[in-house]
Order: structure tokens, then sequence, then C-alpha cells
């Protein structure tokens, strides 16, 4: 089977690319810069040139394709618009897949976005799981909350650094998972009949807050950790400021998702119905005490090998030689 990935350069679209390649299914990359993507190439996937806000670029993408894996959203630094991507962009690629005749349709969605209709990010994720359930496509939507990834630069660096860690309101516990685990569910998606015209969460073993996050860094990193707590006030206010500039209006957008993790509403789910209809077992999925530990060790153990080698070249400086 061909695979066409869309979002294939980014954190979770690049995890699904690796997965399904690993797997032996056939991968061509929807992407718009080929630079970029210079490494999906090399894994062995093929890349076309293509824009989600281009429709005339999709069909060429979608010849000799059999299932889609939609994993694609704008960045808070992109020229585009979450409006224009994960709204507009979504909806022609759903459209070229129906043209198409594609059988299957994998939509990566977040977890409660009916529930946040004044978020623009999830109110519009609401509405194209909408469109999507009403096309006629043989559709699977996967719900994640939050990725391990994004812990790293909001956490493990911050500590390792002396910088501070900036915690803004009282901080909802969230169930954040491996994109590695929301891959092996998207490509499982593809074999897995039961899984057709269905919604699934997909969120990790527990849910974590974020002074529970910095107490684990602190633990395994053996550094002190120092916070700076934000007022919700100042979140909106900011919010607020960069609704009025055309080039910040992502991150007004995001910093909107925000808000929805300082409410303290805990972004849980029980997974067991969706381990069961995947054929998937929990204990293979990545605990973040497992995943923070691996990173902190390699990084580590690197650090005290800088160290010790800028040591050497200090100690090499210092040496005197008799003169002959």
């Amino acid at each position: 089977m061909k695979v066409l990935v869309v979002g294939a350069t980014g954190t979770l679209g690049r995890q699904v690319v690796r997965r399904a390649l690993d797997e032996g299914y056939e991968v061509r990359c929807l992407v718009r810069s080929r630079k970029k993507a210079t490494f999906l190439k090399e894994w062995g996937a093929e890349l076309v040139t293509g824009d989600l806000c281009q429709p005339e670029t999709l069909k060429p993408a979608l010849e000799g394709v059999l299932a889609v894996i939609d994993a694609a959203t704008a960045r808070a630094t992109d020229s585009l618009s979450i409006k224009e991507v994960d709204w507009q962009g979504n909806i022609n690629l759903i459209q070229a897949a129906q043209a198409a005749g594609i059988e299957r349709f994998i939509f990566f969605s977040i977890l409660d976005a009916e529930k946040y209709p004044e978020v623009p990010l999830l109110e519009i994720k609401r509405c194209v799981e909408d469109y999507l359930i009403q096309s006629g496509l043989s559709y699977t939507i996967l719900r994640p909350c939050g990725f391990f990834q994004g812990l790293i630069g909001q956490y493990a660096i911050p500590i390792l650094e002396g910088q501070s860690i900036w915690v803004m309101g009282d901080t909802s516990p969230t169930a954040y998972i491996d994109t590695q685990d929301i891959a092996r569910f998207a490509v499982r998606a593809l074999s897995t009949p039961e899984s057709e015209k269905q919604s699934f969460p997909i969120v990790g073993p527990r849910a974590w807050s974020a002074d529970e996050i910095i107490k684990l860094c602190e633990k395994l990193s053996g550094r002190e950790a120092k916070i700076t707590r934000v007022p919700m006030g100042v979140l909106r206010g900011a919010r607020q400021v960069t609704r009025f500039f055309q080039w910040t209006k992502n991150i007004s957008d995001r910093l909107a998702f925000a808000e929805v993790a300082a409410t303290g509403n805990p972004l849980a789910a029980d997974m067991e119905p969706t381990y069961k209809t995947f054929g998937l077992a929990p204990s293979d999925t990545t605990t973040l005490e497992s995943y923070l530990q691996e990173y902190f060790e390699r990084i580590l153990k690197k650090l005290k090998e800088l160290d010790y080698e800028k040591q050497k070249k200090k100690s090499e400086k210092k040496r005197t030689y008799p003169r002959f």
C-alpha cells in the first residue's frame, strides 16, 4: 500500500513516516520545501512538492495512493494562518481525497476539541472532524493532547541551562504521550478495519501537572528549577496584543490554546477501548519517567564529555616545557 503523509516534516509527521517505512509501506510525503525534507528522502520516502493551500498541487500527490495520514497543522511561526492551513488546507485535502477515491484517511485532531469553541485551533479541528465524517471517506480520527517532545524545550532545557520555567495559571494535568507511540496507532489504523469511521483518544498512561513534571526533571537532572508563575491575566493580555498584527496571529491562537492548559481541567481519557480496538498493549507505551530519564542520561553524559575535553585543553595550555 502506498501512503501519503501530510505534515511529514513536523514533530509528529516525521515519526509517522519513520513508522510506516519500518512496517513496509511505500511512503510519499507532501512537502512545501524539498530542502527541509531531505532527511525523509534519505529514510526512503518519496517526496512530492505541494501545498494544502494550493488545491491544484494535491491531485498529482494522490496519484497511486490508497491511504492518507494527515498530520498537517500551522506552526506558530508560519506565514500561513491556522485558518488557512488547519481549516481550508485540510478541507482541500479531504476533497482531493474524495476525488481520488482514497480508501483510508487518518486525521489527527485534538482531545476535547468540542469543549472549547472559543479557542480557534480547537474549534477548527472540531469542524474538520465533522467535515471528514460527512465526506463519505473511510476515516479514523486520532485525538492526542500533548507530546513528550514538547516538554524538553518547556522544562528540561531551561533546568539544564539555569533559566526560568514559565508556569501559566492553574496548570491542567495532561496525559502527554510520545509521538512514536502516536505514530504506532496511526500506522496500525491502516490495517485495522475495526477503527474505521471512529474517533479515538490517543493519550499517555497518566496525566501530569507542571509541578510534577518539574519535580521529575529536578530529580533526574540533579538540578534545581527556577520557576516563574504567570497569572492568567498576563496570558490573556499577551493574546490580545498579538491579535492585532498579521504576523503574530498564529502566536495569538496558540496562546488561546495555552489557556486551555491553564484552566486546571485535566486533559486525559480512558485508553482501554483504544488499545483493544488496535490490538496494542499498554505496556508497550513509553512512560514519561522513562522518556525523560533517557533524555537526561544522554545529555548529562554529553555535558560531562564536553567538560572533560574543556578541562583537558585548559590543562594543556598551562603546561610549561624546558627550553633547550
